[in-house]
């Protein structure tokens, strides 16, 4: 249901998608879509979760706690794996979230932001075991810079994908992160000046 959802509102957007034309999408009747969802909202909330479960179900995978730098760069790459199978439906997340009423949009926010913690959690880890001297605020601006950077993929493939393989971008982005860290770290420890 989530994918022929996400292919009609891509095609037609949001509010011109009706209930029927996602109920002939995923294969269901009227009633039977009716038995999952009770408005074409509650199908984005489906999206969310989605996204989320999938995010979840490979930074899970890792070790969190082991706290290394190899553990940190298989987490995102992982992520970015994640945000190439599901572009399309990130894409409509974020272009349809404008479409949610205002008691459903803190629920995909929120989505979002313990999303961004478990790419926190990857990057805290590291520095409670010494390899990254961070203070909880860069952490936090870390994972914010990973998670939209495993966005972009999705965003901006009209260009990335013409220029770079997934793996390419993967790599491109983690040796651009660690280069950034390493050089922010030594600017901290000679006061400013690299």
């Amino acid at each position: 249901m989530i994918r022929g959802a996400v292919s009609l509102f891509k095609q037609k957007g949001f509010h011109r998608t009706t209930t029927r034309e996602i109920a002939k999408a995923a294969g269901f009747s009227i009633g039977t879509l009716y038995e999952y969802i009770r408005t074409k909202e509650d199908v984005l909330y489906l999206v969310c979760d989605s996204i989320y479960e999938q995010v979840r179900l490979e930074l899970e995978e890792l070790d969190v706690g082991k706290g290394t730098l190899e553990n940190l760069r298989l987490g995102i790459a992982h992520y970015f794996k994640v945000m190439d199978r599901m572009q399309d439906e990130v894409l409509v997340m974020y272009q349809e979230a404008k479409s949610l009423s205002k008691d459903a949009l803190p629920y995909v926010l929120r989505k979002e932001l313990e999303m961004v913690g478990m790419v926190e959690d990857l990057i805290k880890g590291c520095v409670e075991s010494g390899k990254l001297e961070l203070d909880e605020d860069q952490c936090h601006m870390l994972a914010q810079n990973v998670f939209v950077q495993g966005q972009m993929w999705g965003f901006r493939r009209w260009a990335m994908q013409k220029r770079f393989t997934l793996e390419e971008y993967i790599d491109l982005q983690i040796e651009l992160l660690f280069a950034g860290i390493i050089g922010f770290e030594k600017q901290g420890r000679t006061g400013g000046v690299i």
